[in-house]
């Protein structure tokens, strides 16, 4: 809802989906949690990241895990970012328009 207003929002219930719409749908940004079903943050990341289609999709992990290991492992994945929630939404709103600077219209 923080996004919606100024973003085109698309939605994925688990890991694999988001790796499906990542191909499918080409965001600009993806913002993804490590704990997912069917596939969890850390694999989907690294299939997107991975992917010559979808590797310079922006990827932010948005998760409760606030653990030095996780953030390094979501890096050696090829996360761009790491937020840990609880957050201050302006604080996402500044990283998704930092990433989202040259797009005047995106899907996140």
């Amino acid at each position: 809802s923080i996004l919606s207003n100024n973003y085109t929002v698309i939605e994925a219930a688990d890991g694999q989906e988001a790796v499906e719409a990542a191909q499918n749908q080409e965001p600009a940004l993806i913002l993804m949690d490590i704990l997912m079903p069917r596939k969890d943050g850390f694999q989907a990341c690294y299939e997107i990241k991975t992917n010559l289609a979808t590797k310079a999709i922006p990827v932010v992990m948005l998760t409760a895990i606030d653990q030095d290991l996780n953030k390094e492992l979501s890096a050696d994945l090829g996360a761009d970012s790491y937020i840990t929630k609880p957050f201050n939404p302006q604080d996402l709103l500044e990283i998704v328009n930092h990433f989202l600077a040259d797009y005047p219209k995106v899907k996140v």
